[in-house]
């Protein structure tokens, strides 16, 4: 053999070895936890359950994937999917399975897990999605196709994009093994991390996945611990107990800003904060006269709320949609004018005012409903603010039980057809009512293909709800966190519209 070649070979090995030991694949290190403001649902370790909103997300982008997901700098990632094509007609999509890709427990990702996923999915439009999705095709096991019933522009939109978890893929063998309640005890993904513990409503503990596709996470352990009480996450931070504190505000935000090793961070998702008015389609209801309505959007000082709440880092609006999505109109707010809110109430038959009912903020925001509610008694809109469990008040509103005035928000990725879908729809998962006009001319948008002329439409059905009062827009939410001195890198608004922490693998903490 020549010589030559034999230490060529032998130094190769050698670089090799070299490389293999590099920073590239050091093993995880560390424990990053975060102060959580929300109450940990069991449902949100399964995809199929996905709500309109993004809070969800903030589970599943650490222990599953997605075929197509947002990630910093695409909306329509390919992810488990290494790849995806649309045909011309526009009626199928084909989806290539990344080669090499696994379930927690070892299984591979198939295009079997895609087409039992979808079936299985019946969380936020997922009736929309179910009608329009003709068939899911195994074509092998690292191909699937998705025929449509007819062409559809938004169909990516919905299933690639944090609007829906219906590409959010699970093991099919393993969940027909357990079932579905069995699922949410020992959830098994393909995300970067896999779960160690859960206790519902209080703590989720996981390790990182060394067999995650994209890449090894730098951090080893992820605590996310519930601690709904605001003052409660921040002087957990302050102490070093936890690294994250997400949803700081007023005094409590400045207090972190001023302490020494803290930062305070703004993510911008594009959520909205709005009044609902449930009871506006019953006739008998004080509700259903678009001039109260309007009476209480002049009744708020959206300015004062947004500084008192987040510090004037939110944006006051008139839209129901956040001016980012694609397909937003946007309207400048209700001026704050409490004599004309008084005196559109006198018009309305209502010169003392009247008992507007339970006013229930989206928990945890209690104090923005609480100070809400201040303004509408004001002007003579008495209500009572009425606080729930955020799990329980997410079923009631889905269910259509919450009355009176509902303080909400959306923050999930998408454009305006996504949004508008899950409120002001016949199908939306917190539609209380429609609007004919409305339903008509969502019909239509969905079907054009033209761009400009979709615009048209969908700028129309804003038009008629904010002409109508449907909804009263607060302000675009700057969602606040508190940041401890460990932590090197945060994850904040990496991913476009994602209010959390992402992607969880790029997050590091500081060497000692």
């Amino acid at each position: 053999m020549n010589p030559l070649a034999v230490r060529r070979g032998l130094s190769l090995a050698f670089l090799a070895l070299l490389g293999s030991a590099g920073p590239a694949v050091a093993a995880p290190e560390g424990t990053m936890t975060w102060g959580l403001h929300v109450t940990l649902a069991a449902r949100w370790l399964d995809p199929a359950e996905t709500e309109a909103l993004i809070t969800p997300f903030m589970v599943l982008y650490a222990i599953h994937d997605a075929l197509v997901k947002p990630m910093p700098g695409n909306n329509n990632t390919p992810s488990l999917a290494e790849s995806w094509t649309a045909s011309k007609d526009g009626l199928t999509y084909e989806f290539v399975i990344r080669r090499g890709v696994k379930f927690h427990n070892g299984e591979p990702v198939t295009a079997a897990d895609v087409k039992f996923s979808f079936e299985r999915y019946r969380g936020a439009s997922a009736k929309l999605l179910k009608d329009r999705v003709r068939e899911v095709q195994i074509v092998d096991p690292g191909r699937v196709r998705i025929h449509l019933n007819e062409p559809w522009p938004d169909f990516m939109t919905f299933y690639g994009t944090s609007a829906t978890g219906a590409a959010w893929i699970v093991p099919k063998k393993y969940v027909e093994k357990v079932g579905d309640d069995g699922f949410k005890k020992a959830p098994i993904g393909a995300g970067p991390y896999r779960v160690v513990s859960f206790t519902p409503g209080i703590e989720l503990v996981m390790e990182a996945f060394d067999g995650y596709w994209r890449k090894a996470p730098a951090v080893k352990r992820l605590v996310f611990r519930s601690l709904p009480e605001e003052t409660t996450r921040a002087a957990a931070l302050k102490k070093g107990e936890v690294d994250i504190s997400y949803l700081l505000s007023g005094p409590v935000a400045e207090d972190i800003k001023r302490t020494p090793g803290l930062r305070l961070v703004a993510a911008y998702p594009p959520g909205v904060f709005w009044l609902d008015f449930p009871e506006q389609f019953d006739p008998k209801s004080p509700w259903h006269d678009r001039r109260v309505r309007l009476a209480a959007s002049h009744a708020l000082d959206r300015q004062a709320l947004n500084q008192a709440e987040t510090l004037g880092f939110s944006r006051p609006t008139g839209s129901l949609l956040h001016r980012n999505l694609e397909f937003a109109r946007f309207f400048e707010p209700s001026a704050y004018d409490p004599a004309k809110a008084r005196q559109l109430l006198a018009e309305a038959g209502y010169p003392k005012g009247f008992d507007g009912g339970d006013l229930t903020p989206l928990p945890p925001f209690t104090t923005l409903g609480e100070a809400i509610g201040n303004y509408l008694g004001a002007v003579g809109i008495r209500t009572r603010t009425r606080t729930m469990e955020r799990a329980t008040f997410l079923t009631e509103w889905r269910e259509k039980k919450l009355k009176g005035v509902i303080v909400g928000i959306a923050g999930a990725a998408g454009n305006a057809a996504t949004r508008l879908e899950a409120y002001v729809t016949k199908n939306g998962i917190y539609a209380a009512g429609v609007i004919p006009e409305v339903e008509d001319l969502f019909h239509r948008q969905a079907r054009e293909t033209d761009r400009k002329k979709r615009e048209m439409l969908l700028h129309q059905i804003q038009q008629i709800i904010h002409d109508q009062v449907t909804h009263v827009p607060v302000y675009e939410l700057a969602f606040l966190w508190g940041v401890g001195p460990r932590v090197e890198e945060a994850g904040v608004d990496h991913i476009k519209g994602f209010a959390y922490s992402g992607p969880y693998e790029d997050l590091r903490l500081k060497r000692p």
